[in-house]
């Protein structure tokens, strides 16, 4: 079956850096667009990033524009979030999604939490 595994979370500082990776297995990886959400309790999933199935072209949500860097390794299956610059509001549960297109399954991981505080 498919699965989705991240990793990286943790507790970060404000202005420090975290680095999330997604695994993928039971799924032909490169044929897959791999996105980035997130969420925090009590409030709705939100859109992070957004990478094509080649890596060819990549797109951000403006809260995260500038700081985080979505990319991919098709060889590894998988997909990793570059977080810099990170403030509080960016604390919350951050999940990857894959998604083939159009009338294909939407899958998604358990979640990677992270914290930023001082």
């Amino acid at each position: 079956q498919v699965q989705l595994v991240e990793s990286g979370g943790g507790l970060a500082q404000p202005g420090g850096s975290l680095r999330l990776s997604c695994t993928a297995s039971g799924l032909t990886f490169s044929t897959n667009t791999m996105r980035w959400y997130r969420q925090d309790p009590g409030k709705e999933r939100e859109w992070v990033a957004r990478i094509t199935s080649d890596g060819g072209t990549t797109n951000y949500a403006t809260a995260v524009k500038g700081r985080f860097t979505i990319s991919r390794d098709n060889s590894e299956n998988a997909v990793y979030l570059q977080m810099n610059s990170l403030k509080p509001e960016d604390t919350a549960v951050y999940y990857c999604n894959a998604n083939r297109g159009f009338g294909y399954p939407n899958y998604w991981g358990q979640g990677t939490q992270v914290t930023v505080s001082s």
